[in-house]
Parts: structure tokens; C-alpha cells; sequence
């Protein structure tokens, strides 16, 4: 049996280089500053695009938005941008990751983007599939003998700046990034390809969103996490204070 990198508590999946960052950076970068070791994977390297050189120049900025967030492992699979689909190949590439590194808690794009990416609703379903390829017993074959590994909490983060929803169903809940709100806004700035100075709207957008999340759950700043289950609490106390 190969030898395994340490684990990862919390994994965040993107189709491409700053979708986590948008969708839930100050999340991560929450977590890490908590003390939990936390990866991102994008599926790919988001290549070509409009006014970035190449793939190492978009690669660089992931790295450091990455450094920035405070994030332990971020690795780039070699899925097509642009012609991402949920396949076999994809599912069972992402699920040798989740074997690898062994998260408790596996965090994908919520829905499609209408107008945007459709990489993003076949990044979706991927990670979904993915999460049950990584628990399945007898097919070693398929995993290079990668050890079976169960992913315990599966969480979603909504993607898009003008198709955001409401926190209104029962697996939906507010995470404080009331702290880490300016170093979200930081990792994203980092993509200086995608978010040039006449996209600098982008930011306001995000930090918008920020507040008005915080504000519906009592914090300066947050953002949206989507359970498929309804979430439930071993103490209350703690939960509520």
C-alpha cells in the first residue's frame, strides 16, 4: 500500500482556480486560522481565458491566493476546461483525492450559474459522485489500492454574484468570516488575470454579499454553507452562543 500525505479536514472543490475563493475563501481561510488542516482541489486549471497569458501565470495566482487563505494543499487536476463533464474518468480522478488525503468534510459548488460556467453545475456533480466512489469497497483496482475512505459531512457553497441565495431552508447556515472578510477579498484580488481594474466591481459585489450574510445571522460578515441534510446539535448552548 502506497505511502499517504497527512490528512486534510476540510476539502473545497472548484471547477476552476478562484471559484473556492469566491464561493467560500473566507470560510477556509477561517478554518486554518482555527487550526485545521484544509486543501483545496480544483478540477481544472480554468485555461484558456480571456486576458490570462497562459496556465502557469493562472496557476501562480491560485498559489498565492492560496498562501493567502492560509490553505495546507492545493492541487490542479488535469480536467478540461471549458469541456469539463461529469464522467467516469472525472469521478474516479477527484475520489484517488479523497482517498489520498482522507477529509471529514468535502465542501462543492451548490447549483448551476446561469450565464456563467457550465463547468461549475458538471464540477457539482463530480464531487458528488466522487464522495461515494471514495467510501466503495472491493474495486482496489479502480484506485491504484488507495485505501477506502468515507467522507462524514458533504456541504455545498453557492457560486455567483448576482444568483445568490437566500438563507432560507433548513440545511442552510451562516459562517462568521467577520475576520477573514479582507483576506477573501485578498485571495480573489490575487487572480489579477480574471479581476482586472475594470472588473473591480467584482470586489464591492463580494463584500456586499459578506454583509448582508453576516447581517441575517448576527455577524459583520459571512457566508453561505448548504447542507443536504438537516444539520443538528449536541449543545445547544454552544451552538447558539
Amino acid at each position: 500500500m502506497q505511502e499517504l500525505p497527512e490528512a486534510l479536514d476540510v476539502i473545497a472543490v472548484g471547477a476552476h482556480p478562484d471559484d473556492v475563493e469566491i464561493g467560500c475563501g473566507g470560510t477556509l481561510a477561517t478554518l486554518s486560522r482555527q487550526g485545521y488542516r484544509v486543501g483545496i482541489i480544483d478540477l481544472t486549471d480554468g485555461e484558456p481565458t480571456p486576458l490570462s497569458p497562459g496556465p502557469e501565470v493562472r496557476l501562480e495566482e491560485a498559489r498565492k491566493a492560496a498562501e493567502i487563505l492560509g490553505v495546507h494543499v492545493r492541487e490542479t487536476l488535469d480536467l478540461p476546461n471549458r469541456k469539463l463533464f461529469d464522467n467516469y474518468e472525472a469521478r474516479v480522478t477527484l475520489a484517488k483525492v479523497f482517498r489520498r488525503y482522507r477529509p471529514k468534510v468535502v465542501i462543492g459548488i451548490a447549483d448551476k450559474t446561469p450565464l456563467a460556467s457550465p463547468d461549475h453545475w458538471q464540477a457539482m456533480q463530480i464531487t458528488d459522485a466522487a464522495i461515494f466512489y471514495s467510501r466503495l469497497t472491493k474495486w482496489d483496482d479502480e484506485f491504484n489500492g488507495l485505501p477506502v475512505h468515507t467522507v462524514s459531512r458533504q456541504l455545498w457553497y453557492p457560486l455567483g454574484l448576482r444568483q445568490m441565495p437566500a438563507p432560507q431552508k433548513a440545511g442552510h447556515f451562516i459562517t462568521d468570516i467577520s475576520d477573514a472578510l479582507e483576506t477573501k477579498i485578498r485571495a480573489v484580488e490575487a487572480y489579477e488575470t480574471q479581476f482586472p481594474a475594470s472588473k473591480a466591481h467584482v470586489y464591492e459585489l463580494l463584500r456586499s454579499q459578506s454583509h448582508y450574510y453576516g447581517a441575517a445571522a448576527g455577524f459583520t460578515a459571512g457566508e453561505l454553507i448548504i447542507s443536504p441534510t438537516v444539520l443538528g446539535v449536541r449543545d445547544m448552548m454552544t451552538a447558539l452562543f
